[in-house]
């Protein structure tokens, strides 16, 4: 008789503590999912700074660099030692303060899961401090002690290699595109809700923001910025409140899209006391009415912000905050959804359609623009017929097109509709360019000698062309029929500026500047920098006399400024507002000492024609889009941002770099110096192409003496390419 063997008896698994780092690691894998995460805490953070100027950089969507820059009030010296410590925050001292909590972070985690997955660099100063401190972060603490360094206003925090030390969900998060796509969407909707504040976003290395908002007065402009014109042009304002404690207590109020958007998908934006949060309950309330009321519509572009006593939202129901918990959410959500079903059923009463205003010919077109050249053309010329290889479409999506000259129109049909656009035009010019600025004989002098020294060809040129891009860091790149030309955007702009300063003359609006500064410091910084001996120090009192006699000069001279060119100086000789000479448009700040030292040298204040046309002049040349004094980093100029390890000594006349054990090691950037260098080009090539071509359109008339001086260049012709097209 066989004896079974007894079965072994398996112990209960021991339960044991994790050890921290274990837990930190699995914390901040739950709190940072993704690169999107980091930025939305980062940029809540700064939020929360009261800062009014936010710009995000990413590199290879998130995982190899976040850099997200603020101007507020900054961090303390003090706080930096526990700064990314788990639970720290300045938010809360006890739990009873989350009902009434109205900053965006409480919880005092995001910044220490942040180190526990990648490797965070934080740059401050703080306001009456002489420089700022950088120190670096790893698993919650400090790697070493706060480095006094040079820093602008604010905070700067940069993230890099986001999740190294997670390989499983480092492999899930390779299509870099979809997380930068989500990182956009997420900048936009914060732009469009925090319209105090402006925003940027874009890749490292490219020359221009996917997001690029300003502070504005208007949330319907804040759209139309960032989600564009066909979307901004379709929306109606809604808002919807009550009262009663009973049932609920909110204000709503926002914008939704009527019968005319059609969309792919939903975009809801949705903001609960300032904090952006998704609703699902909401949104398929909302959809299900305009699915109903709408069909054709029925994928609606909806914002909303919602405001509702702290203590009836709880906002500590999710780890990343992207829910929270209200109370009557179902009320709230039920009277929302009938407020907009009442007004998509009033909207619904009309709807726009697009009307076809040219017909169709099998013929060969004619055009009644002349194939222009550089020398002016003879007025009253007859239009000719252009052959078909000279009729260019420069671009499908530009509404001043060449398409339209393979088609005849009408004209007696739309005679009626051309004279009221033309009517609209000349009213939009006649508000821009005040008539009034006439009433001095000096300034309509000035303005007769602009309008007799207009060069027709380039007239044709600068209105008819078309911006392609710069082709460095003075010459833009456009196409004018089947030409190309070189353009000096500092000529044109500052052309132009001196001709809107004369146009606008006593009519202008202001820029505030954020402190009033000393015209004697400005003078004396623009002195210093003319002079080439920095290290002499034997012309100080010289110097010193020239900036008190100017301040002097324009101290006199302010009534007339502030009247007449909206330039103000106070009683103390301090300058506080500066013109606005284009709309949309703020000139590079760095270059107001030399345009006092210019008011006070180079203006001619004798003679009262001669004062207004110099004047103008040094306004010109100030607004004008120089390029920055930051060397262009997307050039040879990288090299001015590389620095160098300590311990490295050079060889070679500096050619090569060694280490004590003659080793190389790799440079690295000054990364806060090339990130304000980059901004700065990035700011002025969307200037260039959105602000100054569009005005030069409208307001620009080029004198005679740019069809010689260089301003324009032509550098090829698109022909022979035609016909190599019509063989092929």
């Amino acid at each position: 008789m066989e004896i079974e063997p007894a079965e072994e008896v398996k112990e209960p698994p021991r339960i044991h503590r994790l050890d921290e780092s274990v837990v930190n690691r699995i914390a901040a894998g739950e709190v940072i999912q993704r690169p999107v995460s980091a930025v939305k805490e980062l940029v809540e953070n700064s939020l929360d700074a009261s800062s009014t100027s936010i710009s995000v950089l990413v590199k290879d969507g998130g995982l190899k660099l976040i850099q997200v820059s603020d101007d507020g009030h900054g961090i303390r010296y003090e706080d930096l030692p526990i700064l990314c410590e788990r639970h720290t925050t300045s938010k809360l001292s006890k739990y009873e303060d989350l009902q009434s909590i109205k900053s965006m972070g409480f919880r005092g985690e995001a910044l220490a899961s942040m180190t526990y997955v990648g490797h965070v660099t934080v740059t401050t100063i703080t306001r009456g401090q002489l420089h700022g401190y950088r120190v670096s972060y790893r698993d919650g603490v400090m790697e070493n002690e706060p480095k006094a360094c040079a820093a602008v206003k604010g905070t700067q925090i940069v993230i890099e290699n986001l999740f190294y030390n997670m390989v499983a969900r480092r492999k899930t998060l390779q299509n870099s595109a979809d997380d930068y796509t989500k990182i956009v969407d997420l900048l936009s909707r914060f732009a469009i809700h925090h319209i105090d504040v402006s925003f940027s976003c874009r890749k490292h290395g490219a020359a221009r923001a996917d997001v690029h908002s300003v502070a504005t007065p208007s949330r319907l402009n804040a759209i139309r910025s960032v989600y564009g014109l066909s979307v901004a042009q379709n929306l109606i304002k809604i808002e919807a409140s009550d009262n009663d404690p009973s049932s609920s207590v909110f204000e709503m109020d926002g914008f939704i899209s009527n019968s005319n958007y059609v969309a792919k998908k939903t975009t809801m934006v949705l903001f609960i006391n300032d904090r952006l949060v998704e609703c699902t309950a909401l949104k398929r309330a909302l959809e299900v009415v305009y699915v109903a009321t709408l069909p054709k519509a029925s994928k609606p572009f909806i914002y909303m912000s919602i405001t509702l006593p702290p203590e009836h939202v709880d906002v500590n129901v999710h780890p990343t905050k992207r829910e929270v918990s209200l109370l009557n959410q179902e009320v709230i959500v039920e009277k929302i959804q009938s407020v907009v079903e009442s007004v998509l059923r009033n909207s619904n009463e009309s709807r726009t359609f697009q009307e076809q205003t040219v017909e169709a010919t099998p013929s060969v077109p004619s055009v009644t623009n002349n194939d222009l050249h550089l020398s002016p053309s003879p007025s009253g010329s007859k239009s000719q017929r252009v052959p078909v290889n000279k009729i260019v479409r420069t671009d499908s999506s530009d509404p001043a097109g060449r398409m339209h000259a393979y088609l005849y129109k009408n004209p007696q049909k739309y005679l009626g509709r051309d004279s009221s656009l033309t009517t609209v035009r000349s009213s939009v010019r006649q508000r821009r360019n005040l008539k009034e600025t006439a009433d001095l004989t000096s300034i309509q002098e000035l303005i007769n000698d602009i309008d007799r020294k207009c060069h027709s060809g380039l007239l044709d040129i600068v209105r008819q062309s078309t911006y392609i891009g710069m082709a460095d860091d003075v010459f833009a790149l456009l196409q004018h029929n089947t030409h190309l030309y070189l353009a000096n955007v500092v000529n044109l702009s500052k052309e132009l500026m001196y001709q809107q300063v004369l146009r606008r003359f006593a009519h202008f609006n202001a820029i505030q500047l954020s402190e009033p500064a000393p015209l004697q410091e400005l003078i004396m910084l623009a002195l210093k920098e003319e002079d080439s001996d920095l290290e002499s120090n034997e012309n100080d009192d010289l110097k010193k006399k020239i900036a008190e006699m100017n301040t002097q000069l324009l101290n006199q001279k302010s009534e007339m400024l502030e009247e007449y060119f909206c330039i103000f100086i106070d009683s103390d000789g301090n300058l506080s507002r500066l013109p606005i000479l284009l709309d949309q448009y703020t000139p590079d700040m760095d270059r107001v000492p030399e345009f006092v030292l210019c008011l006070g040298n180079d203006v001619e204040w004798e003679e009262e024609k001669n004062c207004f046309q110099s004047l103008a002049a040094a306004l010109g040349n100030f607004y004008a889009m120089h390029p920055p004094m930051l060397p262009n980093p997307s050039g040879k100029g990288l090299e001015f941002y590389r620095k160098r390890k300590h311990g490295k000594h050079t060889q070679d006349g500096g050619n090569s770099c060694h280490v004590a054990d003659g080793t190389a090691e790799e440079d690295e950037f000054e990364h806060e110096l090339l990130s304000e260098a980059e901004t700065a080009w990035a700011q002025r090539e969307w200037s260039i192409q959105h602000v100054l071509f569009p005005s030069m359109r409208l307001f620009l008339k080029p004198p005679n003496s740019m069809a010689s001086n260089g301003t324009f260049v032509r550098v090829a012709s698109l022909e022979k390419l035609y016909k190599i097209f019509e063989r092929c």
